[in-house]
C-alpha cells in the first residue's frame, strides 16, 4: 500500500504487510518513509510501536499531512494518528473494529467509521473521540451530504435495518442521531443496499407486485418516482453519473440479460428519454455488474461506449451526453506505415473500456482532465471488438483520429499534465525497459529504468502529474523482497514552458466546432517544443454557438423518428396534465423537444422547441387511484397507513375528497393540502376493509376502491390434536393461534409422509388414520410474510387403554404451566412407571395435561416388532393395565424433582369414560353417550358412599361399521382448552343434588355386581352404547376399576 503525498511534497509513506497462507492472517507488517520522493526510505516500526501489526493506512483528502493507520483487528483495535505527513504518530485505543472509514469532503476533521458489526460512528477530531451514530447500517450505504450550496454539511444519509428486518432511508445530524431527531425522507421501507446519495440526488428503491420501482429526491425535495418509457419495465438500473444537474443511468429492461439500455434525464432527474440502446455488461470479479461506457476526462459530456448489434459488440462515441452517436474511425495506417482498408460503417476501431480498480495499474483505456485532447486504449479494428489481436491506440484530438502505438497491451501513464507519456509493457516476464513520448504519442523513445529485469507489480506517479518522477515497484524473482525503483524525468527538460510553446486547439466532432452549444479553445503545447509544462490551466476561450436542432433531445414520451423528428410514443397522451397542474396555475407544455443539460446554446431555434407555459383548464376528475404510501395492500393492526390519490386529469386541489376507511370512520378534505403527504389513519380492528375515495368538482366526479388486509404479527401457532386415537377414526386438529384475530390465513396441513399437503382457509380440520403407528402431522400456518408451523405425533392402535394419573400436590408448586416443562415431566414420569413395572416403554405413553392440579394420561399401547406382528394381545395390555395399577397403588411409582422433593404418582379417582371430544356439534348417539355418562356417574355416587378407592381405567377398541362419532379424549395437545381444577368439579353429592332435565329412555337395565362387596349398581344401557360395547352379559367389572369397550 503506496501513498504519495503530492502537491508539492516530496513525501512517500508505504506499508507492507507479510501474510501466512497457513495461518490464514497477517503476521507482520512494516511502515516505511520517504522524503526524497523515494531516493531513500526510513522504516518507522519502532513509531508505531515494534509488535503493531498494521492493515490498512488512510490520508485525508482535504490534508494531505494527515495519516491515518488502522491497526489489525484480530490482535487489537486502535488506530494512529499522524499530523505531519507520517513523521510521528499518536495511539488511539477504540471500542470497536473499523470496517471501513468515509471522510467528509470539504472538513478535513470530520470522519465516519463503520464497524464490522454494523454500527456507524463519527468523529469530529480526526478519529482521536467516536460517537455512535446508528446500530445496523447497511455496508457502504452512508454518505455525508453533497449539496452544492454547501447546506446542512453535518448531514449524514443512511440506510439501516428496522427490528423487523425492514430497509428505511434516515438522515440525522453527525453529533445527534437520537430517535427524536432522526429524519426519514422517504415515506415507508425500500429495498436492501439500494440507498444512493449522490451531488444533488438521492436514489431509492422500492419493489412491489414483483416489479422494482426507482424514486429520485432532487436537492432534498419529496421524492417522485422516476418515469422511463411505459414499457421499459426495469429489471435493474445503475446511476452512471449526476454531473451538470442530469442524471445518466443504465437501466436493464425486461427482454434484456447482458446488456443495458442507457437514458439520460430533465434536471431533477425524473423523466428519462433513452439515449443508447443495448449497452455490453459484464460481471465483476466481486459479482458487482460492469457497464462498458466511459466517461472522458476533461471534456464534458463526451462518452464512449460498447454497443451489441446482432451479438457484435461495436464502439461508439458521443459528445452530446448521448444525444447523438457515431463509430470510431480507424487509422489510415499501421504502427509501420502500412495503409488499412476499413471503411465505415462495415469496420471501425473498437476499444475496450475497462478501468482499473488497482491504483497501480491502468485499465484498458486512460484519459486526464489536465489533458482532454488525449485518450490511450487498447482494441482492435475490425466488425467488431475481440479479444485477439489488442494494438494500443492513441488519439490527440479527443477521439476525431486515432493512431496505433503499440501492437500489445502497455499500461500508460501521464506525467506533466499529459504533456510525457510513459508506457510499460503489459506482461509477465521481467522487464527493463519503458516508453516515453513528448508529442501526445506520436513517437516513442526506448528508456532502461533498472539494470536488472524486475517483475513489475505497479507504477505510481505523483498526484496532480505536474512533476516527471514515477515509483516502479516489483520482485527481482518470485522469491525476492520487494523492490522500489525511482524514475526521475526532470533532468530530460531544462526549462519550463512559455507562451510562444504552445498553440490553441480547437475542440470539434469530425468538423463541426460547435459542441455542447458552445465553440471551446484549449492551449497545446507545440509538437516540437521539449519543455515542462508545470500547472493546467484549462480552456482558453469558451463562446456560445446558435441553438439548431441538434441541441435539443426528443422529451419524455417522445420517440424520434428516421426523419429526425420528435413525435409522440404510442403509449403516450401529449394532452394529459400534469397532477400537480391545478386550475389558475399554468404548466409548461412540451413541444416534444428539451434542450440537452448543461448545453448553452443561444437564439436560434431555442424559442420554437422549448416548452411553452400554458394555463391549467378545468377538468372533471378522471382515472382516480387510491393506493398505499408502500404500494402494498396489507397493514399491521394499530400502525398508521398513509393512503395516496392519484389523478390521470383533474385537480385534485380544487375538488371535494370524500374517504370511507371501512372501518366506520370517514373524511372529507376541502383541497389538496390535506393531502399532498398522503392521507393517514390508524386500524384499530383486524380485518379486510373496503376503503373508498370520490373526488368531486363542478364537472364531475370519480371514484375508486382499495381493499386493505390489516393484520396483526402471528406469534405463535400450536397444534392442538389427540396424543392417542383408534384406526380408521375421524378425529379434530386445530391450530391455536395467538393472538387468535391475526386476520387472512392460510393453512397448509401435511400428514405422516404425504408429498402433497391439504390447503385449507380454516384452522380446524377432521381426518382419519387407517394405518396403525406412529404418525405426524404438521400444519403451517400463512400470514403476510410470516409463516410458522407446528408439529405433532399421534398414535394410531386399533385397540389402547388410557389411565388418569395425578401427583403429589407439591408438584404443583414447582408447574409454571408450560409445554416445555409438560413435556420434560411426561418423560420423567414414563421413565419412574417403567423402572417401577418393569414394562417395556414401547408400550407406555405419557402426557401431562395443561392447568393446575398438575395431572397427567397414560396410555397403555401395543407395539410391533420388525417383522409387523403384534407382540402383546388384548389380554397381554389388561395384563399390564392391572400391573401399573397394582404398582401405582402400592405408591411405588415415584421420581425426584430436586433435591429433596419427592412426587409420587398415583391412579386419579373414577373419571368420565370414555374420553369424548369437545367439538361443537356431537350426534345423537354421542348425546346418549354423554347422558350414560350421568348414569355411570351416579355409579361412581353409590361405590363413593361405601369409600371404594376405585381409580379410573378406559379401553378403546376398535369397533366395525359404526355410524357413530368417534369418542376421543377431552385432554388433548390443545392448549388453548384450560383444565378445570379438581376443586371446581362437583363431588358426588353436589351430582346428585344438581337438577338434571332428562328424558327417560325406554332402554334395557343392567345390574353389575361388584365382586368384593355385594352392592349392585344400576348402570343405563343404551342402544348405541350396546353397539359399541355388546350387551349386559358381556360387560364383566374388573378390580378397582372400570373398563368400556368402544
Amino acid at each position: 500500500m503506496v501513498h504519495w503525498s503530492g502537491h508539492n511534497s516530496s513525501v512517500i509513506l508505504i506499508l507492507t504487510k507479510l501474510y501466512d497462507y497457513n495461518l490464514g492472517s497477517i503476521t507482520e507488517s512494516s511502515l516505511w518513509r520517504s522524503t526524497d520522493y523515494g531516493t531513500t526510505y526510513e522504516k518507522l516500526n519502532d513509531k508505531v510501536g515494534l509488535k503493531t501489526i498494521l492493515s490498512y493506512l488512510y490520508v485525508c483528502p482535504t490534508n494531505k499531512r494527515k495519516i491515518m493507520l488502522l491497526t489489525d483487528p484480530e490482535v487489537e483495535s486502535s488506530l494512529l494518528i499522524s499530523s505531519d505527513e507520517g513523521a510521528t504518530y499518536q495511539k488511539y485505543r477504540l471500542n470497536f473494529y473499523i470496517h471501513s472509514l468515509l471522510f467528509h469532503p470539504k472538513q478535513e476533521d470530520w470522519i465516519l467509521a463503520y464497524s464490522q458489526d454494523q454500527k456507524l460512528f463519527s468523529s469530529v477530531e480526526f478519529g482521536r473521540r467516536w460517537l455512535l451514530l446508528h446500530e445496523g447500517v447497511t455496508p457502504n450505504r452512508f454518505y455525508w451530504s453533497m449539496m452544492g450550496n454547501g447546506r446542512e454539511p453535518d448531514l449524514v444519509h443512511l440506510e439501516a435495518r428496522t427490528v423487523d428486518g425492514h430497509a428505511q432511508y434516515i438522515t440525522c445530524k453527525m453529533q445527534n442521531c437520537s430517535e427524536a431527531t432522526r429524519s426519514k425522507p422517504f415515506p415507508g421501507y425500500i429495498d436492501h443496499n439500494s440507498l444512493i446519495v449522490q451531488g444533488d440526488y438521492v436514489f431509492v428503491q422500492l419493489t412491489s407486485g414483483g416489479r422494482p420501482h426507482y424514486y429520485v429526491s432532487y436537492r432534498r425535495s419529496p421524492f417522485a418516482q422516476m418515469k422511463l418509457p411505459k414499457y421499459s419495465l426495469p429489471k435493474d438500473m445503475h446511476v452512471i453519473s449526476t454531473d451538470e444537474n442530469q442524471v445518466f443511468a443504465a437501466v436493464q429492461e425486461w427482454n434484456q440479460n447482458d446488456t443495458y439500455n442507457l437514458y439520460i434525464s430533465d434536471t431533477r432527474g425524473v423523466y428519462f428519454t433513452l439515449a443508447l440502446e443495448n449497452v455490453k455488461s459484464s460481471q465483476g470479479l466481486e459479482g458487482n455488474v460492469m457497464i462498458d461506457l466511459y466517461e472522458v476526462a476533461g471534456i464534458k459530456g463526451m462518452f464512449l461506449a460498447n454497443k451489441k448489434i446482432d451479438n457484435q459488440v461495436k464502439t461508439f462515441i458521443t459528445y452530446n451526453k448521448g444525444r447523438d452517436w457515431s463509430l470510431l474511425q480507424a487509422p489510415h495506417t499501421d504502427l509501420r506505415g502500412n495503409p488499412i482498408h476499413c471503411l465505415l460503417p462495415y469496420c471501425s476501431l473498437h476499444l475496450h473500456l475497462k478501468v482499473s480498480d488497482n491504483p497501480y495499474t491502468s485499465g484498458n483505456i486512460a484519459s486526464r482532465d489536465t489533458a482532454p485532447s488525449i485518450i490511450v486504449a487498447s482494441g482492435n479494428i475490425g466488425t467488431e471488438l475481440s479479444d485477439n489481436d489488442i494494438s494500443m491506440f492513441v488519439t490527440s484530438d479527443a477521439g476525431n483520429t486515432w493512431r496505433q502505438i503499440f501492437e500489445e497491451e502497455h499500461s500508460v501513464l501521464y506525467l506533466d499534465q499529459g504533456g510525457v507519456l510513459v508506457a510499460m509493457k503489459h506482461t509477465s516476464l521481467p522487464i527493463r525497459h519503458l516508453w516515453l513520448s513528448f508529442d501526445e504519442g506520436r513517437s516513442w523513445s526506448k528508456y532502461s529504468f533498472t539494470s536488472l529485469p524486475l517483475f513489475v507489480d505497479g507504477v505510481l506517479g505523483e498526484p496532480g502529474e505536474e512533476t516527471l518522477i514515477m515509483t516502479v515497484f516489483g520482485h527481482f524473482s518470485h522469491r525476492s523482497e520487494w523492490q522500489l525503483v525511482k524514475v526521475d524525468y526532470k533532468s530530460i527538460f531544462d526549462r519550463r514552458c512559455a507562451e510562444e510553446d504552445y498553440r490553441p486547439w480547437q475542440l470539434h466532432s469530425q468538423g463541426e466546432a460547435c459542441i455542447m452549444g458552445a465553440k471551446r479553445i484549449y492551449r497545446k503545447r507545440k509538437s516540437e517544443k521539449k519543455c515542462m509544462q508545470g500547472k493546467y490551466a484549462g480552456a482558453m476561450t469558451s463562446e456560445p454557438c446558435v441553438c439548431t436542432e441538434a441541441d435539443f433531445d426528443c422529451d419524455y414520451g417522445y420517440e424520434r423518428h428516421s426523419n429526425g423528428q420528435c413525435l409522440p410514443a404510442f403509449w403516450y397522451n401529449p394532452s394529459s396534465l400534469s397532477k400537480d397542474c391545478s386550475l389558475g396555475q399554468s404548466y409548461l407544455n412540451s413541444t416534444g423537444y428539451r434542450k440537452v443539460v448543461s448545453n448553452n446554446c443561444t437564439d436560434g431555434v431555442r424559442e420554437r422547441y422549448t416548452a411553452k407555459p400554458q394555463q391549467c383548464p378545468g377538468k372533471p376528475p378522471q382515472g382516480l387511484r387510491i393506493l398505499t404510501a408502500d404500494g402494498r395492500l396489507t397493514a399491521q393492526q394499530g400502525h398508521n397507513v398513509t393512503f395516496l390519490l392519484q389523478l390521470e386529469e383533474g385537480d385534485l386541489q380544487r375538488s371535494l375528497i370524500q374517504v370511507d376507511f371501512g372501518d366506520g370512520i370517514a373524511v372529507s378534505y376541502a383541497n389538496l393540502s390535506s393531502t399532498e403527504d398522503g392521507i393517514k389513519h390508524i386500524f384499530q380492528n383486524v380485518g379486510i376493509f373496503r376503503v373508498t375515495v370520490l373526488v368531486e368538482n363542478s364537472l364531475g366526479s370519480d371514484s375508486a376502491v382499495l381493499y386493505l388486509h390489516v393484520t396483526c404479527p402471528l406469534e405463535h401457532v400450536h397444534l392442538s390434536l389427540p396424543f392417542v386415537t383408534t384406526k380408521n377414526k375421524e378425529i379434530n386438529a386445530t391450530a391455536v393461534l395467538w393472538p387468535s384475530q391475526v386476520g387472512t390465513l392460510t393453512y397448509v396441513w401435511w400428514f405422516g409422509n404425504n408429498t402433497e399437503p391439504l390447503i385449507t382457509l380454516e384452522g380446524s380440520i377432521t381426518f382419519t388414520f387407517s394405518v396403525e403407528g406412529m404418525n405426524t402431522i404438521t400444519v403451517q400456518v400463512s400470514a403476510g410474510n410470516t409463516i410458522l408451523q407446528d408439529t405433532k405425533t399421534i398414535a394410531v392402535y386399533e385397540k389402547f387403554q388410557s389411565l388418569r394419573l395425578s401427583f403429589s400436590p407439591n408438584l404443583d408448586d414447582y408447574n409454571p404451566d408450560i409445554p416445555e416443562w409438560r413435556r420434560d415431566i411426561s418423560r420423567v414420569v414414563k421413565r419412574a412407571l417403567v423402572e417401577a413395572t418393569g414394562i417395556s416403554s414401547k408400550h407406555v405413553l405419557v402426557a401431562v395435561l395443561p392447568g393446575l392440579p398438575t395431572s397427567a394420561e397414560l396410555f397403555i399401547l401395543p407395539y410391533q416388532d420388525a417383522t409387523g406382528e403384534k407382540k402383546r394381545t388384548a389380554a397381554n395390555l389388561e395384563q399390564i393395565s392391572e400391573t401399573l395399577i397394582q404398582k401405582l397403588n402400592q405408591n411405588l411409582v415415584h421420581f425426584e424433582l430436586k433435591p429433596g422433593v419427592r412426587i409420587l404418582v398415583h391412579a386419579a379417582h373414577l373419571t368420565a369414560a370414555p374420553l369424548v371430544d369437545l367439538t361443537p356439534s356431537h350426534s345423537g348417539s354421542a348425546m346418549l353417550m354423554l347422558l350414560s355418562v350421568v348414569f355411570v356417574g351416579l355409579a361412581v355416587f353409590v361405590i363413593y358412599k361405601f369409600k371404594r378407592k376405585i381409580p379410573g381405567l378406559n379401553i378403546y377398541a376398535q369397533m366395525q361399521n359404526e355410524k357413530d362419532q368417534e369418542m376421543v379424549s377431552p385432554v388433548s395437545q390443545r392448549e388453548s382448552i384450560p383444565n378445570v381444577p379438581q376443586s371446581e368439579l362437583m363431588s358426588p353429592e353436589q351430582l346428585v343434588d344438581e337438577k338434571l332435565e332428562v328424558h327417560p329412555i325406554e332402554q334395557p337395565q343392567a345390574t353389575v355386581q361388584n365382586p368384593r362387596k355385594g352392592n349392585a349398581t344400576k348402570v343405563v344401557w343404551t342402544e348405541d352404547f350396546q353397539k359399541a360395547c355388546g350387551s349386559p352379559r358381556d360387560f364383566k367389572p374388573r378390580p378397582r376399576a372400570y373398563f368400556h369397550s368402544c
